[in-house]
């Protein structure tokens, strides 16, 4: 049996950063070490090739009657730069304050080291466990998980189950453990305003030309009212209504305003017209603009008319809205609002679906819902009560996890999505870390919900 805090820094130390080509050695070890973790632990392993990075698959396999449950975890990684903002090396995992600090620790090693460990000790407990157990690790989920759909499609036999489990969410403290009912969907773009052929002088030529950035500029003014609302046609067609209980259940979360607008270091909150911020970050789609640029970007002045600047976009989507409706409809929108004289060029990256799951016995929950899923949700209530001292807080979720809108599409599958991670774990940014006292607890959590399944089917 093994340690997971002190295979949790076995793990960070691999630099496994998916989209950094010079990394293949540090995606190797992880995928390996993994791999070990889970032949370790009593299962087939088997690597399937994609067109980047491999997917590790881990299988128990059993009498089909038993239920059948998909742990699903990444061993990708995020760049770790800037450096020098560490305080201690990204890849040299310390412990700090009962926190394991690194790159990777809480995103996503951390969670999925606390996974395998509830499946190891169970199964320890139980060999004769009435449960099949498939583990899809992938290596890709930091960049967009590119492969994995075609993979989705290919392997549907692996999907065959009850239901998909996983930790790649998040939780307000410690003691407050969220079951994330919805993930926002996503869907990014980048404009690119092109106008004289090269860069000119503003003095000779200033006053001829439209000015690629002037007109960028007017672009992206165009794209949100005085309200905060995203000014794109039919941008909110499809949006899901909030339910009542989800509501009340945000009620619950116990955060101010104030509070938030300080962790946050803002005097004030720009959200939706009619909604407060902690509803605009769960319930309601956005089109946000990453990042900007044209022209001199160095010290000083250089008084240019550049031939081209550029806007990153990404549009967070919620339940029920179609992200490649909205990247066309984004789209025709900013090349009917280009202005004469500009030429504008468009390039989209990577998107997925958004996805909302109900928990049992609440009045929208669906009448054919997975008996093994309302099974999982009540363990997993009755589990955090016991091992966090408080019942868990069923909200949605601002982020993205695209392949589990994938997975609903293409196989029907619903997930139960326990959040591990806390706002300060400092995830994609310096001084990453992960909790070890929520490591622990998550540990009995996730044996619980395994255990609660198995218990259930088996009557």
């Amino acid at each position: 049996m093994f340690d997971p805090v002190e295979t949790l820094k076995e793990f960070v130390r691999f630099p496994s950063v998916s989209t950094d080509p010079k990394q293949g050695e540090g995606m190797r070890g992880a995928r390996e070490l993994i791999a070990g973790l889970l032949r370790e632990t009593g299962f087939e392993v088997e690597e399937i090739a994609t067109p980047l990075h491999p997917i590790v698959v881990g299988r128990r396999d059993g009498d089909p009657s038993w239920p059948h449950v998909v742990i699903y975890g990444h061993y990708d990684v995020q760049p770790a730069d800037p450096y020098d903002l560490w305080t201690t090396p990204p890849f040299e995992p310390r412990e700090r304050e009962g926190r394991l600090y690194g790159r990777g620790a809480a995103d996503n090693k951390g969670p999925l080291i606390t996974h395998l460990s509830a499946v190891a000790r169970l199964l320890r407990e139980r060999p004769d466990l009435p449960l099949r157990l498939t583990f899809l690790i992938e290596g890709e989920e930091e960049i967009g998980s590119p492969s994995f759909a075609p993979f989705l499609e290919k392997h549907r036999d692996l999907f065959e189950a009850d239901f998909v489990f996983l930790s790649d969410t998040g939780s307000p403290n410690p003691e407050q453990i969220v079951i994330t009912t919805g993930l926002r969907g996503i869907t990014c773009l980048e404009i690119e305003a092109v106008g004289p052929r090269f860069d000119l002088h503003s003095g000779v030529h200033g006053g001829a030309i439209l000015n690629p950035i002037q007109a960028l500029a007017e672009i992206c003014a165009s794209l949100h009212d005085a309200d905060g609302r995203v000014n794109v046609p039919g941008f909110y067609d499809d949006v899901c209504p909030v339910a009542d209980w989800e509501r009340e259940e945000l009620a619950k979360l116990g955060v101010s305003e104030v509070e938030y607008a300080r962790f946050l270091g803002v005097d004030r909150f720009h959200a939706e017209s009619g909604f407060s911020p902690f509803e605009g970050v769960r319930f309601r789609p956005t089109l946000e603009f990453n990042g900007i640029g044209g022209g001199y970007q160095g010290e000083g002045s250089k008084t240019v008319i550049p031939s081209r600047a550029f806007a990153k976009i990404s549009c967070r989507l919620v339940a029920d809205q179609d992200w490649e409706r909205i990247q066309r409809t984004v789209i025709d929108t900013v090349e009917r609002r280009c202005p004469p004289g500009i030429k504008l060029n468009v390039k989209t990256s990577h998107s997925g679906p958004p996805y909302r799951v109900v928990p049992p016995g609440r009045p929208d929950t669906p009448s054919d819902q997975s008996p093994a899923l309302a099974a999982a949700f009540a363990a997993a209530h009755e589990g955090v009560a016991r091992s966090f001292g408080r019942p868990p807080l069923y909200l949605r979720e601002g982020g993205s996890v695209p392949i589990i809108g994938d997975i609903k599409r293409v196989t029907g599958l619903d997930s139960l999505m326990i959040g591990l991670f806390l706002p300060e774990d400092n995830l994609h940014a310096p001084d990453e870390s992960f909790h070890l006292g929520v490591m622990k607890k998550g540990i009995e959590v996730s044996r619980s919900v395994l255990l609660g399944v198995a218990d259930a089917g088996g009557r």
